[in-house]
């Protein structure tokens, strides 16, 4: 059975070997263990980022973090909007729908907590997974990740 449950101190470990797994697969030359210790989990802790961890009849599947920009955020690019900030699904289960799963439930809760649309900087090969989910390709593009802005203006819709 599919379960998505927010991150929780019983979760941490799990999360962080999908995150070290997704990274790694990212081959960005990032040093993990800092990143999550520095960044990763004090941002989710403080509450400005959410993460949601995809489970596969209990079996660590996947995870997604997303947040609501917010000027005091510096993270913020879009005030107001939704922003998907990472998407990982194990490479043995993609194509099977847990993406789209893990997706619908995030834009689920952000339109719960009253953000109406999104967006995300898809890494190469994501793009067309984000437009079967109805983002765009918009006119922004992000210098520092090399890609365009995919925007979602309205979440009502659900993934094809």
């Amino acid at each position: 059975m599919l379960r998505v449950s927010p991150l929780c101190d019983k979760t941490q470990s799990d999360f962080e070997k999908l995150f070290t797994e997704y990274y790694t697969e990212l081959d960005c030359g990032e040093n993990i263990p800092h990143l999550l210790e520095e960044y990763i989990l004090p941002d989710i802790k403080s509450g400005l980022v959410r993460a949601e961890l995809l489970t596969d009849n209990d079996t660590p599947a996947g995870f997604i973090l997303y947040q609501t920009d917010d000027i005091g955020n510096e993270w913020n690019l879009r005030e107001g909007w939704g922003d998907v900030r990472e998407l990982f699904v194990i490479p043995s289960l993609r194509r099977n729908g847990y993406g789209k799963f893990l997706l619908y439930t995030a834009e689920m809760k952000l339109r719960e907590g009253g953000t109406h649309k999104a967006y995300c900087l898809p890494v190469d090969g994501t793009e067309e997974f984000f437009t079967a989910c109805g983002y765009q390709k918009s006119n922004l593009y992000n210098e520092e990740l090399d890609c365009f802005v995919y925007e979602k203006p309205t979440l009502a819709n659900k993934c094809k």
